[in-house]
This record gives structure tokens, C-alpha cells and sequence, in this order.
């Protein structure tokens, strides 16, 4: 179990994260109603930075239209935002790398199977950086659950109750003694892991499934793809088959909980090779939680 910092922000203001709590009537609970999003906040000389905080806001703002909460977005601006996660961080005193979790909850009590005028709560809280797969080389297998196709619930879009389906994937591959689980969409091509998006090189192309394939468009996969393009690495979103995985060269994972993560054994089948890639990738992520880096751009001083 992860560490839990002691102040959450819940009903327009910070409270101990003991009683930031939503009601068992509420649509959040009864449907899994809610979208959020996860970003790292660090710290650099002293100060407190967010990790690409306009794109996770901008996520928020997508997933809720995606499946039809629409009291979110004309009450939060990302100026709101922005204020209350500076509020977040200085209240609970942040000195490490951290992760802010922020959802939006419809918090209605039992109106039924719908999600328009219906009133939301915005809740953020922070815990420790820790991540959800092995950074030194995580063993995964293919999933017995198939990933939930985008035309049952919109893969675009991080729903809160979607992530049964995830639930259910990771902790099969967990009884089976990997790591993590890979999903595969309802005709046999490869998505995501259980909660970060996947890559493959072969012959010195990088390789991700496209937006086309039941997939979350992450953050972090659109920052590696903006590494590689720096880095001079060509690259590949399309289909990808199963088969295609067991003989590449690299594999890895990536995502905020995951960040890059060498994927060493899919199924069974082990990787040899140096990972020269991943590692090109990876040295190049870190640097981009540096603000006054070369990719400092995406990192926002929360003052």
C-alpha cells in the first residue's frame, strides 16, 4: 500500500483526507460516475513542479464531455486548477516526488443511469511516487479479459468504472505470478498493460499501438513519442500483433505510475536484447523533470 499525504482538496477546500469521503447513494459510487487524471509533482531547487499540469487538466476537461458530465468544465477553469493544486502541495508541505490524483465525482444522490445537469465534486489527493510495475524489467502476460472496446466504454476517456476491467487483468496476471497484465482488443491486436501504454523496437523502429486500438492517449506515451521524434528515432502507430511482441528486440511500458518500464518477458518468452533504445528513452523522461532542461517546458512551478 502506498503512502497517503494527510490533506486532500474535496468541496472547494482542503480537509484531512480522513473525511474527504462521498456518499454510498452518489453516482460516483453507485455507477462508477467519476474520470480523473494522475500526474507527478517534483521538486527542483526547493520548489514544487508539475509534470505536463495543462495536459492532465485538459484530459479531465475531455473525459468528462467524452461521457456527458457537463458541470465540470464551467466551474473549473485550468487558472482554478492550477490554484488549488498549489494549495494541495504547500498545505501537505511536499518535499519528494509525489503523485496528485484528481477526479471529478458526480455526486448526485441515486438519479438513475444518466450524467447531464447532474452536480460533481472535484477531489485531488497526493501519495507517494511508487511505481505499479518493477523498473528494472517487468514480466507480464496476456490478458484473459479483453480490453473494453472504445464503442462500450470510450477507452479516450479515464472512467472510474472502466477500471474493473483492469482490475480484473492485473490481478489474474498477479495469481500467475507476473507482474502485470497485457490486454488485447476484440480482434486479437495488442493494447496497453493494465494502467500504461506499450511499446516494442524492432530493427530500430519504435513501435506503439495507434489511438485506433483501445487505448488511453497517454501523457506519457505522447512524451515518449516526442522523445523519439527528438532523439531521431523512428516511429510506428498502427496495429500490432501479439506475435509481433514475442520477437522484438526492446519491449517496454510507460506511463505516469509505470514510467518507463523495460518489459523483460512477455508469455513466457524472454528478451535479450541490450535495450539500447529504452535506455536512450528512458535517461531522456528523467530529464524532462528538470525545468531548466531541455525539456523543461513541460513542468509548471506551483507558486
Amino acid at each position: 500500500m502506498t503512502s497517503l499525504y494527510p490533506h486532500a482538496y474535496f468541496g472547494n477546500t482542503i480537509i484531512p483526507i480522513e473525511d474527504a469521503k462521498l456518499s454510498v447513494a452518489s453516482s460516483a459510487v453507485l455507477y462508477g460516475l467519476s474520470v480523473y487524471t494522475v500526474f507527478p509533482v517534483v521538486m527542483h531547487e526547493g520548489a514544487p513542479y508539475a509534470f505536463r499540469l495543462h495536459d492532465h487538466y485538459e484530459r479531465l476537461v475531455r473525459s468528462a464531455k467524452i461521457i456527458g458530465i457537463d458541470t465540470f468544465t464551467p466551474k473549473w477553469t485550468y487558472k482554478r486548477f492550477f490554484e488549488a493544486v498549489c494549495e494541495l502541495v504547500r498545505v501537505n508541505e511536499v518535499k519528494e516526488r509525489v503523485f496528485v490524483r484528481a477526479s471529478v465525482h458526480v455526486d448526485a444522490l441515486v438519479p438513475g443511469t444518466r450524467s447531464r445537469g447532474l452536480p460533481t465534486t472535484l477531489s485531488m489527493f497526493i501519495y507517494a511516487a511508487t511505481p505499479i510495475v518493477p523498473q528494472e524489467g517487468a514480466r507480464i502476460k496476456t490478458s484473459v479479459w479483453r480490453r473494453v472496446p472504445d464503442y462500450v466504454i470510450p477507452s479516450r476517456a479515464k472512467v472510474n468504472g472502466a477500471y474493473v476491467n483492469s482490475v480484473l487483468g492485473k490481478q489474474d496476471a498477479l495469481d500467475s505470478g507476473y507482474d502485470d497484465c497485457l490486454f488485447l482488443d476484440d480482434s486479437g491486436h495488442v493494447c496497453e498493460l493494465s494502467a500504461a501504454n506499450i511499446f516494442m523496437v524492432r530493427r530500430g523502429i519504435l513501435i506503439t499501438p495507434s489511438h485506433a486500438s483501445d487505448i488511453l492517449e497517454g501523457i506519457n506515451r505522447k512524451t515518449v513519442l516526442e522523445i523519439a521524434h527528438t532523439l531521431n528515432i523512428p516511429i510506428e502507430e498502427r496495429t500490432v500483433d501479439l506475435t509481433e511482441l514475442y520477437i522484438a528486440d526492446e519491449v517496454f511500458a510507460c506511463g505516469t505510475s509505470a514510467f518507463i518500464a523495460p518489459i523483460i518477458e512477455i508469455d513466457g518468452r524472454t528478451f535479450e536484447g541490450d535495450n539500447t533504445i529504452t535506455t536512450r528513452i528512458r535517461e531522456s523522461y528523467e530529464e524532462c523533470f528538470n525545468p531548466h532542461g531541455n525539456f523543461g517546458k513541460y513542468m509548471s512551478l506551483l507558486t
